[in-house]
């Protein structure tokens, strides 16, 4: 084993968090000068990497754990002065705090503890998703099929397929609510959202006990939801050179159903960037979509999920695995992945970011390269038998992500710097460089995972 394997394996197991004797979770960071407490905290969706590599290697326990307890803490959630019937979502985070008599406490942070109260929407489709993941593995259909379980689906489930008020078939959901959690110009319907959520809708319609009534009435919205969610994403948050050339020529102001310009897209809306940039025969699914909106910046957590769950076409997961071939130095550069591209600049960045100090460009959220998606692009580009760009991503990776002692992401325009406000000894990125070896060495573990059951048609 390399003295980098040997590394992350240690930082994961260091960071283990233990509640009444068993193993529930890890930790975000274990760097002692980390900036905010909650590094120390347990996140559901720094969760994921680790989670699913203990599934492949064949500890399934502490997932389990970690299912059933996150589960638990959807009643810990307090209620806001006038929305007494409010949903129970997942948490973004917790922790387990012991007082001086070694009695153990859990708290919880819905978002209303994190830096700006972000609402964690991806948590509710993280979970189903590792739920899937887990059964799919396991075998380990009596968890799947506990009432408290199965509640939580449908409540779930309830909570994503209410009406609101919208005409479109994606999920709208605030600023922050994914892996993006600060002030990026993403509010509205982004990508990263959609792929989970055809993800988490299709987990729930696999994990729905068949032999319920009420069950049967929801699989069957669900089919629906998922069919237009499918069609709407896969034309419309699509480009490349043939799709540009539509734009650019559209109609605007129509009126009525005729239109193919439904959203009212105005053709000098398209960024000078994309058409210098775009190779040629590729082609990916834009940040976000709205009236009178196309967020052009390639987000690339986003793309690889629709990839890996089939949310793109075959075709499409193809193009998109091409932009990443031919614009390499601007999306894997030196450390495997940059977030989007491209960065925000200027008054465009002081506008969408509000100044936003941690956010300057080419940082953090703003084009920073953050090896805790080096799991999804290996995953992504193994899918569609592309292993040369997958193992040339992590090669990269071991060779720098161990030397500078698992920083959490990487500033400047090729990911060349260590991240000015990053922590280091961040455990989803060794946790995601161990994910990646695993499925480089073993491709066909990630479709025990049940995620490749997504319809490709």
């Amino acid at each position: 084993m390399s003295d980098a394997k040997q590394s992350a394996h240690k930082l994961l197991a260091d960071s283990v968090i233990y509640y009444q004797g068993e193993p529930v979770g890890t930790v975000a960071s274990l760097d002692r000068n980390a900036p905010a407490e909650n590094y120390a905290e347990c996140f559901v969706r720094d969760f994921v990497p680790s989670a699913l590599f203990y599934l492949q290697d064949g500890k399934p326990d502490i997932v389990r754990n970690f299912l059933s307890l996150t589960l638990q803490t959807r009643d810990m959630q307090e209620e806001l002065e006038g929305h007494r019937h409010l949903p129970r979502v997942m948490p973004a985070s917790f922790k387990v705090t012991e007082d001086e008599n070694g009695n153990e406490t859990l708290s919880v942070d819905f978002g209303d503890r994190a830096i700006g109260r972000v609402a964690p929407v991806d948590s509710m489709m993280w979970w189903l998703l590792l739920l899937q993941a887990y059964v799919s593995k396991t075998g380990d259909t009596e968890f799947m099929v506990q009432d408290q379980v199965q509640r939580g689906i449908r409540m779930i489930v309830n909570i994503f397929l209410q009406d609101r008020f919208e005409v479109f078939p994606t999920l709208l959901v605030p600023d922050g609510s994914f892996m993006i959690d600060r002030r990026m110009g993403v509010y509205g319907h982004p990508l990263e959202i959609q792929a989970l959520f055809f993800g988490a809708l299709n987990a729930a319609r696999f994990l729905l006990d068949k032999d319920n009534e009420h069950h049967r009435y929801l699989s069957d919205a669900l089919d629906k939801r998922l069919q237009a969610l499918v069609e709407y994403v896969r034309h419309y948050y699509w480009v490349d050179f043939a799709r540009l050339n539509e734009i650019h020529r559209y109609e605007t102001e129509i009126f009525g159903h005729e239109s193919e310009n439904i959203l009212n897209i105005y053709p000098d809306s398209v960024p000078t960037w994309v058409l210098e940039w775009l190779p040629e025969d590729a082609g990916y699914l834009v940040g976000n979509l709205g009236p009178g909106r196309m967020d052009f910046r390639f987000f690339s957590f986003g793309n690889l999920l629709a990839i890996i769950f089939g949310l793109a076409t075959p075709e499409q997961s193809d193009r998109i695995l091409d932009v990443f071939e031919g614009r390499w130095d601007d999306l894997i550069g030196r450390m495997p992945v940059k977030i989007l591209y491209p960065a925000l600049e200027g008054p465009e960045w002081s506008l969408l970011t509000g100044s936003d100090p941690k956010n300057v460009p080419w940082s953090y959220h703003n084009g920073g390269n953050w090896p805790a998606l080096l799991w999804a692009f290996v995953a992504a580009a193994l899918r569609r038998g592309r292993r040369s760009l997958a193992g040339k991503a992590f090669e990269l990776a071991e060779h720098r992500l161990s030397y500078n002692s698992w920083p959490e992401y990487f500033d400047g325009i090729n990911g060349r710097l260590i991240g000015r406000r990053a922590n280091f000894q961040q455990v989803w990125s060794a946790t995601s460089f161990l994910l990646a070896d695993m499925v480089l060495k073993n491709p066909d573990s990630m479709m025990e995972l049940g995620w490749s059951r997504q319809q490709e048609e």
